[in-house]
């Protein structure tokens, strides 16, 4: 190793020791395999025809054939030789992939989020219905083996499809020995050395797939359905019915579209000059003299230098040369040459050509036909490809002439993807027709040429000189027309010119001076189109047909008569609306880094993880900033597709798309932040509106309010933002930060309180009572409901401010939040053998125990006592478990109200000193403004203002927990229960507050609980 690394590199080093490792692993699998005496073996193709294919080939036509679950799917058995011993092969197939990606089903309804949500959505792997019986059929079969062999196609998608198959029968039989079959044609010898060196399957190539796979889906989701739900509504006379579809390699492709119609549409033709010279030495010979200078722009120059010529207009001849010219014959075929030459020389369109290639495939009469080389390797033997195609009356002699002249030597270019050779024949045939024959023939046609030699001609160049001003003209003779004897699509011409002589002099028949303008580029072919693909990394060979299929279908271009590419209206509006936010999403920059990522992502040099989360972050920073701006979008699609429809300020904000907070306990719909009709401030809305009427109002002290991406880790369901607040000066206790993020889910006590929000349940048309207790109960009394309040139809738009109290009887954790759902029971809380709702506390105190959580009576009177992680069968009759309990979540801001932490001691501990965040003596001020709290005494931080940590506490809050231990909640309703409802320390001098009467948390009036209340009837 230590030499090794002397002379490799960081990279050359890991490629050795991965290919080492492989080779290993791959012979300790065979060896055991030996070992065990394999009887049979599972072997699954990508298609049925490749799979009869193969084993035709594999059992010498001897193959039993047999019906799978799946019609379309057969089962082909035979024995075969395989590692080292007679085993029964059982053949079968898939129908490409067999698994399919999709969000979970809460996020699969196009109403049921915010789309940006669908960049950090749950993904999912599921089998599609139409393939569900060849998944029952590998499960069957692989029962009964004890290898399984992949022989799906040897490109990323069929790496991928490999590891869907193993995934299926790994499920079914964990243990069973998985190999891969290598192989780039469907011939007896290549299917022979794939059986004599099975591999492993590569799983770094397949994880570039699982990247593109969830990108694709999770960019193509959120901004097909922004664009869509959008655009559908503001121009519903053009698109109510259109999908308007998104995806990162379909919008570059549109893009290079509009771009070259747009570089024609801003074209000026400009107006030029030349001289022209034409000799006609005979009536049967003409020879026309091109200028040196080519063209001027300027009228008079060239008129000056015309005039020149026709003073003095004697020709002398300057110079004649000679010498070879060669037309080259073409480089062995890829994929994306296919698809151009098809489209330029046969007239037969990209999807159409890669659909005939799989076919001729598959039924072994050509090589795979998805590779990115054009060079042949050295050990592939191409004289008996050339023998096969001896038998053909059209290019049989070519055939027959290139193995005569010292056989084939083919013309390579620079390009290999480690995996299949160029596309060539492997199998003569004549029984083909239409299209299918034109195809073929292109391909052993190109496979011949290129194994030729090139096209040999001589060259003579004339120059001449008349008034100091040069000309030329050349002429071409073909010596040896070699390849271009069988490859027709190439046109070579000769071109004959008399024979001058240097020296000599000549009278020109014409010497004119002619006009021209300069013309546009052309519309773009599909040949042209790929090419540009290509050039900038957009898709793949395997993937090119398909995207400028997609755009196609979705009428964002057409064809003109001549089959150039025009791009329509609507894709016209959308290149032009994104570009003019300034995010150019029709260019190929974002995807080609994409594509180059997964290349390196295939080649185990990036992983796989990483690669997706900068990916979805980039693209969901763009989607966020495209909602934002979304306006320019609608202004570029109304230049074509007419004004776009007005809406009311309600329907505006919904097209906005705000980002969610949290789902609606009502309907599961998004609540999001909505400006007040008068825009003095924000309210908490359900998306639901006006069916459901959820909504939360906040006070005119809070003065703005927005999402922030921080979560609350407390509440649910899951994810609940955080809001970051900002209130009017003066409006909050001292010491209290005017700027702060907090969770209006349930938890934040402190917050709840500022805002004095009335915990009621929300918007029906009718209002459920429920009456359910909680784990975090503190007494029998009923508690009032959650955050959501009921919505009328006649609200006022701006809600009448509420002073702050301190005294609201807020619930303590986010489970209150959820606790008035049907669903809850008596069974979900804790109770004493008082028949109380017994107390959670904390273990605070140094020992085995400290952080763990227990129940204990909250008036001591019983002595109840529970560990609250004792499992259920062991809490007894004192009371069942309900549901778990959230951890506490940690404060930001105002949080929750202060918790005791190590060296910050509360009243009575240690002393009975309050301590600050500073870990000194807190002093203790009393609130002198008018309000609620005027005349209530707090501590806070002793030193000057701008030295000061921010600890504030209320004296009447601050009390004393027992024996070191805390409430996982901070209401002071809990405070006054401890250790039998006695005080110690500092607190104990200041008389308790003047206990509140209950009120009903219904209606608010004293006298009766929301058990009993008569409007909750």
């Amino acid at each position: 190793t230590a030499i090794l690394r002397r002379f490799l590199t960081g990279a050359e080093f890991r490629k050795f020791v991965l290919t080492t490792r492989r080779r290993f692993c791959r012979q300790i699998s065979i060896s055991m395999i030996r070992r065990t005496q394999i009887k049979k073996v599972l072997c699954v193709a990508e298609k049925n025809d490749a799979a009869k294919g193969i084993a035709e080939l594999m059992s010498n036509g001897r193959s039993r054939r047999r019906e799978g679950l799946s019609v379309y799917n057969k089962i082909y058995e035979y024995e075969y030789n395989l590692f080292g011993q007679n085993v029964t092969i059982c053949m079968t197939s898939v129908s490409g992939h067999l698994l399919a990606l999709e969000f979970k089903a809460h996020f699969q309804k196009w109403h049921s989020c915010n789309p940006v949500m669908l960049f950090d959505a749950e993904v999912e792997k599921y089998c599609p219905d139409n393939f569900v019986q060849i998944k029952r059929t590998l499960e069957r079969e692989v029962r009964q083996c004890q290898a399984l062999v992949i022989w799906t196609d040897c490109d990323r998608e069929g790496e991928n499809i490999g590891y869907e198959i193993i995934d299926v029968c790994k499920d079914v039989k964990p243990n069973i020995q998985v190999f891969r079959a290598r192989f780039s044609e469907i011939t007896p010898n290549s299917i022979r050395r794939a059986c004599e060196s099975l591999t492993e399957p590569d799983i770094n190539v397949s994880d570039a797939v699982e990247v593109r796979q969830e990108l694709d889906l999770r960019i193509g989701a959120a901004f097909t359905r922004f664009q869509t739900l959008r655009l559908q509504k503001i121009f519903p006379g053009s698109l109510s019915n259109q999908l308007i579809s998104y995806g990162s390699c379909q919008f570059p492709t549109l893009g290079f579209v509009v771009e070259r119609f747009k570089a024609i549409q801003a074209f000026i033709p400009e107006t030029f000059f030349k001289i022209k010279v034409v000799h006609e030495p005979s009536e049967e010979e003409s020879v026309e003299f091109g200028w040196k200078r080519h063209r001027l722009f300027n009228h008079t120059a060239c008129l000056v230098l015309y005039q020149m010529c026709m003073e003095n207009p004697m020709a002398t001849v300057i110079s004649v040369t000679t010498k070879p010219k060669s037309k080259w014959r073409p480089l062995p075929l890829d994929t994306v040459e296919l698809e151009k030459l098809a489209s330029r020389k046969l007239k037969i369109g990209a999807k159409e050509t890669m659909k005939i290639a799989e076919k001729l495939y598959t039924q072994g009469f050509i090589s795979y036909p998805r590779t990115e080389t054009n060079m042949f390797p050295k050990n592939l033997n191409l004289v008996p490809l050339v023998e096969q195609q001896r038998q053909d009356n059209e290019w049989g002699p070519f055939a027959r002439r290139i193995l005569e002249s010292g056989g084939p030597t083919p013309r390579n270019g620079n390009k290999s993807d480690q995996a299949h050779p160029p596309i060539h024949p492997s199998k003569y045939t004549n029984n083909l027709q239409g299209n299918e024959r034109r195809l073929y023939e292109f391909i052993v046609r190109h496979f011949l040429a290129c194994c030729s030699k090139d096209a040999e001609g001589q060259e003579m160049t004339v120059e001449i000189d008349i008034a100091k001003e040069r000309f030329s003209a050349s002429g071409l003779t073909i010596i040896a027309r070699n390849y271009l004897e069988v490859y027709p699509y190439d046109k070579w011409y000769n071109k004959v010119i008399p024979l001058y002589a240097p020296d000599t002099t000549f009278q020109p028949t014409a010497i004119e001076m002619v006009e021209g303008q300069t013309s546009p580029p052309q519309l773009l072919t599909e040949a042209d189109l790929i090419s540009l693909m290509e050039k900038h990394g957009i898709g793949t060979d395997a993937t090119h047909a398909e995207h400028i299929e997609t755009i196609k279908s979705r009428m964002y271009v057409g064809l003109t008569t001549d089959q150039r590419f025009l791009p329509g209206e609507l894709g016209m509006g959308l290149v032009e609306g994104y570009n003019s936010m300034g995010y150019e999403m029709s260019k190929p920059d974002l995807r080609a880094e994409l594509e180059a990522d997964l290349k390196l992502v295939s080649e185990g040099r990036k992983d796989k993880a990483s690669v997706l989360r900068h990916h979805v972050a980039k693209y969901k920073a763009v989607f966020i900033e495209s909602v934002k701006k979304a306006k320019k979008l609608d202004e570029a699609l109304s230049s074509y597709l007419g004004e776009a429809q007005e809406f009311t300020e309600q329907e505006e904000q919904e097209l906005e798309m705000p980002l969610p907070v949290r789902k609606c306990l009502q309907c599961s719909r998004d609540m999001v932040l909505k400006k007040k009709k008068d825009n003095t401030g924000k309210f908490l809305s359900c998306l639901g509106y006006p069916a459901c009427k959820a909504v939360v109002w906040f006070p005119d002290v809070v003065l703005e309010v927005s999402r922030d991406d921080s979560i609350c880790p407390t509440c649910r369901p899951h994810p609940v933002h955080m809001l970051r607040f900002k209130f009017k000066r003066g409006s909050l206790p001292p010491g209290m930060p005017l700027e702060f993020v907090g969770c209006i889910g349930g938890c934040d006590d402190t917050l709840r309180e500022v805002l004095n929000l009335k915990y009621l349940h929300g918007g029906g048309e009718s209002r459920t009572q429920v009456n359910c207790s909680s784990a975090f109960s503190q007494s029998n009394h009923p508690r009032p409901n959650p955050v959501l309040q009921s919505r009328p139809d006649n609200r006022p738009s701006s809600p009448r401010p509420r002073a702050v109290s301190s005294r609201l009887p807020p619930p303590t954790s986010a489970a209150t939040w959820l606790s008035h759902l049907p669903s809850c029971t008596q069974n979900d809380a804790v109770v004493c053998n008082c028949g109380q709702d017994a107390l959670l506390l904390t273990v605070r105190k140094e020992g085995p125990n400290q952080g763990r959580q227990f129940y204990k009576c909250s008036t001591g009177g019983c002595k109840f006592f529970l560990w609250a992680d004792q499992p259920n069968d062991q809490h007894g009759p004192a009371g069942s478990r309900g549901h778990g309990l959230p951890p506490p979540r940690p404060s930001l801001g105002l949080g929750s109200a202060p918790q005791h932490r190590p060296g910050n001691r509360g009243s009575g501990i240690d002393g009975g000193e309050t301590m600050c965040h500073c870990n000194e003596p807190a002093v203790t001020r009393t609130v002198m403004k008018d309000g609620p709290n005027k005349g209530r005494m707090f501590h806070t931080c002793g030193k000057p203002r701008d030295q000061q940590c921010g600890f504030f506490q209320w004296v009447d809050e601050n009390v004393a927990p027992e024996s070191g231990y805390t409430t996982v909640g901070s209401s002071h309703e809990h405070s006054k229960k401890w250790a039998g409802g006695t005080k110690t320390g500092a607190s104990s001098s200041k008389a308790a507050a003047p206990k509140r009467q209950r009120t009903c948390g219904i209606c608010h009036q004293p006298g009766h609980t929301c058990t009993t209340c008569p409007q909750g009837r």
